[in-house]
């Protein structure tokens, strides 16, 4: 069990080059948010509902945003989703799918079960950063959540 500080992002990416990728292009641009970083499903609903490793993390402190791979291990994005949207107490989370996948079934289903945003990583550096950049000024300065979050 290991005690968790408050994040203001949840990154959910078994990619090691993806989360570099994603954290270099939050510094590059000046967003200095804290970010926790779990590599599978099961991590994450650890983390979201403060079970296993971090039952010892208050579950009424969420992140003001998710961003999820699909493409995971244990247990997938879109199961991560589905749990997390079904959740009275997380319904209204705010979860961005950042995804290499442009399966139409896949953006379908995600809308379907409530996701904010559905974003396919672009393979270049610098498109990425901006994605990134854009996503997380957004997220994060601009969106107004309901006080609950």
């Amino acid at each position: 069990m290991t005690t968790s500080p408050h994040v203001d992002i949840l990154l959910v990416e078994d990619n090691p080059d993806d989360v570099e990728l994603t954290l270099r292009s939050l510094r590059k641009n000046n967003v200095t948010n804290r970010v926790a970083v779990v590599q599978d499903g099961a991590e994450a609903l650890e983390y979201l509902f403060a079970t296993g490793r971090y039952a010892d993390r208050s579950i009424s402190r969420l992140p003001k945003v998710v961003f999820l791979d699909l493409k995971l291990p244990l247990v997938s994005g879109i199961e991560v989703l589905r749990q997390c949207k079904e959740d009275e107490r997380m319904s209204q989370l705010p979860i961005v799918v950042l995804t290499s996948s442009r399966e139409e079934p896949d953006v379908h289903t995600c809308y379907g079960l409530g996701v904010n945003s559905y974003i396919v990583k672009p393979v270049d550096f610098q498109q990425f950063t901006e994605a990134v950049r854009q996503v997380g000024l957004y997220w994060l300065f601009l969106n107004e959540a309901p006080s609950a979050l």
